[in-house]
């Protein structure tokens, strides 16, 4: 998502990280969404999530592999 969630305001380190990974080229405009040129380390799948999204996100449901299948669910072996 390219513009930044309402719930960002509430945590501006989100934001001031986003900028600086767009700044530095690790976020690119891809379509209507950033994705990563490289690997980037966050402290929970919810950090990186929100990040990417621009605000407050459950990394858990958000983050999907290429089948559809939302984390949490690998995670659970199904």
């Amino acid at each position: 998502m390219l513009q930044e969630r309402p719930s960002a305001n509430r945590w501006p380190n989100i934001i001031a990280r986003r900028e600086k990974l767009i700044a530095d080229g690790t976020l690119v405009q891809k379509d209507s969404f950033y994705c990563f040129t490289k690997d980037v380390e966050f402290s929970s799948p919810s950090a990186a999530a929100a990040v990417i999204e621009g605000g407050s996100a459950n990394g858990l449901i958000e983050w999907k592999s290429e089948d559809g299948r939302d984390l949490k669910t690998l995670d659970e072996g199904a």
